[in-house]
């Protein structure tokens, strides 16, 4: 009987130590609680914020966790798509072949492999390093996390098979995620009623007619669950707004007034480039009761530019708002001074751009996006100018977890800069793809190489003299392409034949 005490003794030390180790990182020698991390996913948002500059933008939520956090004002995706954009966030890596910059990828690279000793995410990464870790709304590519056609039932299949101890989403107004991304105030969405739609929509509801009310409540109640477990949690929550269809309730509409509100900076095709290195807006185009279709041989009106940009502030105003909701709700709970929170935006947006209304370019209104992080013991608020990367989130979080990484990933941690700002040694570079093209944006100048047909092949914007990138002045600055050329060429994955 002793013996059999003593053995119960020693397994029950076992489990208690064991689960402290899960509990706890080391830091300059201190043992210390391991952080929760609440990871903010939104979808199709510019850097068009009070905190980045654009003070005509109601965005206060957002703009107070930028005064208590890092706020990085050169952050590039990789990709200017949801999808493909999301992998390299989740898995740390640039894409390796051209069906890496599909919206499918993580489905057709994770959903149907076994558990392997890689971690798939970085979110699987921290769950099997003791996290519980929840999800809600669009964090991978398909809005509520599972694998199905947009008129498709909803299937049992997660995109992330891996990563989850929970996948949530209150979409039962639309009757499935698809539905609610999608969907309007009434019920309907743009899927069942085949485009014949508005890419807007301005109704006089509250918060809660929409799905990111939704979540938003629905990641308030899960914080006050996740404090009861008493072990560390990862919380990714995936607005959807403001995507398209610009939908949201009309208080946020009321902040603005049409009438005011600024025109795209420059609206045309770039000097010395090519209709090839943008597009037809075909994504906005699909709203098939929009007064206006976009093109890249005509403007819409100034009146209707007006009215489609008024719409796409709005969801960033009502956004802003739930995420004011859910940060409020952290505090009140005791948890902020123990949880890392991050704001990532998947990509920009082009609203009248360069003609284009939508992403899908590689220039600079589709790839930079907001990057915001706050620790829980420095709340100082910073501003890093220099250039990062959505690759760098990954190991960032790693060491902040006091995770550690077994392998390969092709961005750094960002935790010297958020130390030291001024950091000379920092590489200053990041690498996106699309259109059959490479970009490389490095401080003062982008630079983009296309595999294509049409000329011009190589692109070149000076960010000092142009930032709204209106001219490609590469043939009148050999000795900078030359210098640039072959860091570019270091970002080419494989995508393309370098040969060519």
């Amino acid at each position: 009987m002793n013996q059999i005490k003593k053995c119960l003794t020693i397994v029950f030390l076992l489990t208690v130590f064991l689960s402290c180790d899960n509990r706890t990182i080391k830091n300059e020698g201190q043992v210390l609680p391991k952080p929760n991390v609440l990871f903010i996913a939104i979808d199709d948002l510019r850097p068009e914020l009070g905190c980045y500059g654009a003070e005509y933008i109601k965005s206060p939520n957002i703009d107070k966790l930028a005064r208590t956090g890092f706020l990085f004002t050169h952050h590039y995706v990789n990709i200017p798509t949801c999808g493909a954009s999301r992998n390299c966030l989740l898995t740390g890596k640039l894409p390796v072949s051209k069906a890496y910059l599909s919206n499918g990828i993580t489905a057709q690279t994770l959903a149907l492999q076994p558990e392997g000793k890689e971690p798939e995410t970085f979110i699987h990464q921290l769950k099997r390093n003791g996290y519980y870790t929840v999800g809600i709304g669009k964090i991978s590519h398909y809005p509520d996390g599972y694998v199905y056609g947009y008129l498709e039932p909803k299937s049992n299949k997660l995109e992330l098979p891996y990563s989850w101890n929970e996948m949530l989403l209150d979409d039962k107004k639309w009757g499935s995620g698809h539905n609610a991304f999608f969907g309007y105030a009434n019920g309907t969405n743009r899927n069942t009623l085949k485009k014949m739609v508005k890419p807007y929509e301005c109704a006089d509801v509250p918060d809660t007619a929409y799905v990111d009310g939704l979540t938003a409540n629905l990641a308030i109640k899960k914080l006050g669950e996740l404090k009861k477990k008493g072990k560390p949690f990862f919380l990714g929550v995936g607005f959807f707004k403001p995507h398209l269809p610009f939908t949201s309730p009309k208080k946020y509409w009321d902040l603005y007034n049409e009438d005011e509100i600024p025109l795209a900076p420059f609206a045309a095709i770039p000097e010395n480039s090519s209709k090839a290195s943008l597009h037809g807006s075909g994504e906005f185009n699909q709203y098939k009761l929009g007064e206006e279709k976009a093109s890249l041989d005509a403007n819409v009106s100034d009146e209707y530019a007006r009215k489609i940009r008024h719409a796409y502030f709005a969801c960033v105003s009502f956004t802003d708002a739930q995420i004011g909701k859910v940060l409020d709700e952290l505090e009140r709970l005791g948890l902020a001074e123990n949880t890392i929170v991050v704001l990532w935006g998947d990509h920009g947006w082009h609203l009248g751009d360069q003609m284009v209304w939508g992403k899908h370019t590689i220039f600079e209104r589709a790839l930079q996006s907001p990057l915001i992080i706050r620790l829980p013991k420095d709340k100082t608020g910073k501003v890093i100018t220099q250039i990062v990367s959505t690759t760098d989130i990954y190991p960032t979080l790693m060491e902040l977890c006091g995770t550690p990484v077994q392998h390969k990933l092709d961005g750094e941690s960002l935790t010297g800069l958020m130390k030291n700002p001024e950091d000379k040694t920092w590489r200053n570079t990041a690498y996106s793809y699309f259109r059959n093209g490479i970009s490389v944006r490095v401080p003062g100048f982008r630079m983009m190489k296309y595999y294509r047909k049409e000329s011009p092949e190589i692109e070149l914007y000076n960010h000092k003299t142009d930032p709204n990138e209106t001219k490609n002045v590469a043939a009148e600055n050999n000795e900078m392409v030359k210098k640039l050329l072959p860091v570019l060429e270091l970002g080419n994955t494989g995508l393309y034949d370098k040969t060519k």
